[in-house]
């Protein structure tokens, strides 16, 4: 068992290679060529506070999106609800559900969508409205499995649906996510991980949304359909380490995460990220995302509404002898758009 699981991290890692030196060599120059942008939103509350730096040390339902290896953290049954207020009164929602599964196995659904509001229709004929009103719904749903293969190594598989429409517009696609966790230390306490996501095919708009009349010869109108391009999914590997300090007999915890994502379509970033946990029922974090230009104003140089900084707590209860019942915030200054505040909340049975 222990050689085949050697086997199986050594593949997963020569094959991400090839995807790790094409995303260096094209990824900045190729910045905005992808769709399905919402597949890079994280939604958790607790691991966006970490900056999404805890590729390595993320256990438990948000593994989801991080890492899905990490999924076999999960114990028994976790419920997970998240809601952000994003950038010009978007929300985010995010509800996800974990079991364990046999004894090495566990699972998961998690469903993401994105609330734009009513938009005003708006029509060559009508620029200033008064024709009603469009909702577009994105929406984002991942099945995912990992299996703890040896004490100290386990990995998984997530298969995400993803859905857009807006006004008479719609593109579904199908995404997979590959994740492989590795921890060693008496505790566990060093960790690594790697993962690649959004790897899937092409997608593209159709609908009747398309269609646009124009007045033809003798009186006759005439409907011409503009296809749209199809596009890309924004893919990325992730490679990330961690470790556990242990202060106090044990009765504080002090998480350094550390993680590199390399882009198809964006800028790299490096994660920074600590955590300082009180018995595993109060928890502060911080974070910080590094790229190319961040330090510049949005105007001059950087390209990412977000500043870098991150931060969040979390207060997790018993509240009976099996059951424990958790509360998560991250904040995320933005600019020039406003700050992003994420809530979550947690019932582990």
């Amino acid at each position: 068992m222990k050689i085949k699981t050697q086997k199986l991290v050594f593949i997963f890692l020569l094959s991400s290679i090839p995807f790790l030196i094409f995303s260096q060599d094209g990824g900045d120059e190729r910045t905005g060529q992808a769709g399905a942008s919402e597949l890079l939103i994280n939604p958790w509350s607790q691991s966006s506070g970490m900056a999404s730096a805890n590729t390595a040390s993320c256990r438990g339902l948000e593994s989801s999106f991080l890492n899905v290896a990490g999924l076999t953290g999960i114990n028994g049954t976790e419920l997970m609800f998240s809601h952000a207020s994003w950038f010009a009164d978007i929300s985010v929602n995010a509800f996800g559900f974990g079991q364990k599964v046999g004894d090495t196995g566990s699972m998961s659904l998690a469903i993401m969508s994105l609330d734009f509001g009513d938009i005003e229709r708006t029509t060559n004929d009508n620029p200033d409205g008064g024709i009603g009103t469009f909702s577009p719904q994105f929406m984002n749903i991942a099945l995912s499995y990992a299996k703890k293969f040896t004490y100290n190594m386990s990995a998984g598989l997530t298969v995400k649906m993803i859905s857009e429409s807006a006004a008479e517009l719609s593109a579904n696609g199908v995404a997979l996510d590959a994740g492989v966790h590795y921890e060693t230390g008496r505790r566990g306490e060093a960790k690594f991980g790697i993962t690649l996501k959004n790897i899937g095919p092409r997608m593209q708009f159709n609908g009747d949304g398309d269609d646009v009349t124009v007045n033809g010869l003798n009186g006759y109108d005439m409907t011409m359909e503009i296809r749209s391009s199809s596009f890309e999914l924004p893919s990325l590997l992730q490679i990330g380490g961690s470790y556990d300090f242990y202060l106090m007999n044990d009765s504080f915890r002090f998480t350094c995460s550390e993680t590199f994502v390399s882009n198809s379509f964006s800028k790299d970033q490096f994660l920074t990220g600590l955590e300082m946990s009180w018995k595993e029922m109060v928890s502060l974090r911080g974070g910080y995302t590094y790229e190319s230009g961040i330090f510049d104003d949005y105007d001059s140089g950087r390209t990412s509404a977000f500043t870098g900084f991150s931060a969040g707590f979390s207060i997790e209860l018993p509240i009976s002898d099996d059951t424990n019942f958790g509360l998560d915030y991250s904040y995320r200054p933005a600019n020039p758009f406003q700050a992003v505040h994420s809530f979550g909340a947690r019932v582990i049975l």
